[in-house]
């Protein structure tokens, strides 16, 4: 059974007004973004994934284009960089990196944000691996110039404006994650992030954001301390701590 999205009504009524306004408001910004995006590579000025927000709802989650259109030849520059990472993972990502380049006409791929491998490899890592959900990636090679001009200031997550405006997201929330990443989020201890909205910016972004070393258990236990105890003072709390945050300084 589909167990239905819940949003309070004024928390959802900030939404709206908010989203709507600031997409009026930032249009000048969309046409110059857009027109840098262009000018610098070729490809789509948008894209969008697949993300798992409150209670495994998935949408297509949009963001402005910050990576070449070739990122998938630059995988093995990769291998050392996901900050969640442990030593003991790195042989075996490399493992699969190297697999997926030297038979590229295989055909069954799993791709998502940071991370590719065969389908056979994915389904054996699932299935064994107990090691971080998260990916994270620093100085990612398939960024372009504009691309990390546009995630450092946060630029890029502006299109996620029209999924909050459609209800998919809210303003404040847990961020939505890809798949293969929610997949891994299934037991006892971190269901619970998911019981909280999908959202722009959170309790996590505003406390450990752009941070060296991330922690992917204090991640999770943000989002369930959020999921758990959000309430309209506290959703206007972050907020108004975000645009410090989102003026990282770490190319992540």
């Amino acid at each position: 059974m589909k167990v239905k999205r819940h949003i309070p009504i004024l928390k959802r009524s900030l939404d709206i007004v908010v989203s709507a306004l600031l997409i009026l408001a930032l249009t000048p910004v969309w046409i110059l973004v857009a027109i840098a995006i262009r000018m610098e590579s070729k490809g789509p000025i948008f894209y969008y994934a697949h993300r798992v927000g409150q209670n495994y709802h998935t949408f297509k989650f949009y963001k402005f284009r910050s990576m070449r259109v070739n990122a998938d030849q630059l995988v093995e520059k990769m291998k050392h960089l996901n900050q969640y990472k442990s030593e003991a993972q790195e042989t075996r990502t490399l493992k699969l990196t190297r697999n997926l380049i030297a038979n590229a006409e295989y055909k069954s791929i799993v791709v998502g944000d940071g991370i590719y491998a065969q389908l056979d490899e994915f389904e054996w890592q699932k299935r064994n691996n107990t090691g971080n959900a998260f990916v994270k990636f620093v100085n990612d090679p398939r960024i372009t110039r504009v691309g990390k001009f546009i995630r450092n200031t946060s630029i890029d997550e502006l299109p996620q404006l029209f999924n909050i405006l459609r209800g998919d997201m809210s303003l404040v929330g847990n961020r939505p994650l890809p798949l293969y990443e929610a997949e891994k989020l299934t037991t006892d201890q971190t269901v619970g992030r998911f019981l909280g909205p999908a959202g722009l910016t959170g309790l996590w972004q505003v406390t450990e954001r752009g941070k060296d070393n991330a922690d992917p258990v204090k991640r999770v236990a943000l989002d369930i301390e959020y999921a758990e105890h959000h309430n309209f003072w506290m959703d206007l709390k972050i907020l108004f701590k975000t645009p410090l945050a989102a003026l990282q300084h770490e190319n992540v």
